[in-house]
């Protein structure tokens, strides 16, 4: 028999509801990191820094591309929890249903236009021509496989917005765990070189995605379409569209950043290029608290706007702030003193005067990104949080900031400063992030509480919360 696996995360102690939440993303994103941190390993390790810099020059043009898919697929999760808070089935069925028809459109169209497009992209990008085609060889692949992305992203969403943060990790475990095996077998044993590691990370997403969609088939009984459900409606499809599209574009927004920087550190050469490919597959791995802690927070205030309790809003970005600063500095330490010892495992070159100087590099550029993880942090939650609310073209408009500060960095001091300049990409964009949403923040829930006590739906006072916060802690 079918259970039902959706949780409510509209009572009870906002932090310790979080945190339990968040933890199974944070799993999650610690195995889907696996993904590209083994790739970056073994093909570094076992095929060169010449196989190491291709792949990392494709690692913007990658964010910029499943970035805006996996932008996309969050942004549909909004109204399902929003729903789900409000509870209110048949609008949750049919935002589930319309989201399925935007997903597979929009994915089948984006894995064409990109597949084909890749080396004009690549080119684009400032590649060295002698990494093209290495490059081509690994990101291709992945971008004609972006339904496959869709579908774990897409499925994953769903289950969060309805509580269930466990299955999606699950599933990306064992997808990991088989990429580790994948990607021995086809670079080690078929000598496939670097497109080796992109088919091992696509059969791998692939079943992580298969999973999810038969776990959410079997266990929620509530998504049991009807007729009526699949009928195509202009207002969810608006809807949908409206909160996706400036969620997708936030991450491209994000992405044409890094592109920037991509292109600016592609022509101080390969060593260069070598340095920030090892050190931000190392910063992503630490970031990943981050991820886990705002799509927390997203589903948290999707579920809390629908049940219109705003108070616990406030309370949850509170509770989530308190432990993300904790692991900042925690992050910084662990990088101060050991950072270059990890990062030596992405290294290996018959020149030990290179790997030296690689691993200084990357060193440099970890200290100085992870000394600035708390503006970092509130970058995160407080745009998911905002996005959660269904604000996402406000949220949007920090990504834009990020652009204007990474854009700055890369066009304006790389060229004068060089490497030194690079490293300092990354905390600018974050800053400037800041500085326009947290003004943003308390602009959008002071309305948001002025429209609910207009037409009589805010169903919690301040007074009413803190009695119910204290009881049931």
């Amino acid at each position: 028999m079918a259970r039902n696996a959706s949780r409510d995360l509209t009572q009870g102690s906002p932090m310790k509801l979080l945190i339990s939440f968040a933890m199974p993303l944070l799993g999650g994103f610690l195995f889907q990191q696996l993904y590209s941190f083994v790739d970056t390993a073994i093909v570094g390790r076992f095929l060169g820094y010449d196989a190491l810099a291709a792949v990392g020059s494709t690692g913007s043009l990658n964010f910029l591309i499943n970035g805006f898919c996996m932008g996309i697929c969050s942004g549909f999760a909004i109204p399902i929890a929003q729903a789900r808070g409000a509870k209110d089935d048949t609008e949750l069925r049919r935002f589930v249903m319309h989201a399925t028809y935007l997903g597979a459109g929009i994915s089948l169209l984006l894995a064409l236009m990109t597949g084909f497009g890749t080396p004009l992209f690549l080119r684009l990008m400032n590649t060295q021509e002698e990494l093209i085609g290495m490059a081509v060889s690994y990101i291709q692949p992945v971008f004609f496989a972006i339904p496959a992305t869709v579908l774990y992203n897409m499925t994953a969403g769903i289950m969060r917005s309805l509580g269930d943060s466990r299955t999606p990790m699950l599933a990306i475990v064992i997808a990991a765990l088989l990429n580790i095996v994948l990607d021995l077998l086809f670079i080690l044993v078929f000598h496939m070189g670097v497109a080796g590691a992109a088919w091992a990370t696509i059969i791998s997403q692939l079943i992580s995605g298969l999973w999810c969609l038969l776990v959410l088939r079997r266990n929620f009984p509530v998504l049991r379409m009807t007729r009526e459900d699949r009928v195509i409606r202009a207002p969810f499809v608006r809807r949908l569209l409206g909160m996706g599209l400036p969620f997708g574009l936030q991450y491209s927004i994000t992405a044409i950043g890094s592109v920037t920087v991509t292109i600016a550190v592609n022509g101080l050469g390969t060593i260069a290029i070598a340095a920030v490919t090892a050190a931000g597959k190392l910063s992503m791995l630490f970031c990943i608290v981050f991820d886990a802690l705002a799509s927390a927070m997203a589903t948290y205030a999707g579920q809390n706007i629908g049940a219109r309790k705003l108070d616990r809003i406030h309370q949850g970005l509170k509770a989530v702030s308190i432990v993300g600063c904790i692991y900042c500095v925690l992050a910084f330490l662990v990088i101060l003193f050991f950072g270059k010892g990890i990062v030596s495992l992405f290294v290996d070159a018959d020149d030990p005067a290179i790997i030296a100087e690689v691993l200084s590099k990357a060193h440099q550029f970890l200290i100085v990104n992870s000394a600035l993880y708390i503006p970092l942090l509130f970058v995160n939650i407080v745009r998911f949080t905002i996005q959660g609310v269904g604000f996402t073209t406000v949220a949007m408009t920090a990504g834009v900031m990020e652009l204007i500060g990474r854009a700055g960095v890369a066009m304006l001091l790389v060229p004068v400063f060089g490497f030194d300049a690079a490293v300092w990409a990354n905390p600018a964009a974050w800053v400037l992030a800041d500085c326009f949403l947290f003004p943003c923040y308390f602009t959008v829930m002071r309305w948001l509480k002025n429209r609910l006590l207009l037409t009589g739906q805010l169903t919690q006072s301040p007074k009413e919360y803190s009695a119910r916060s204290s009881a049931g802690n």
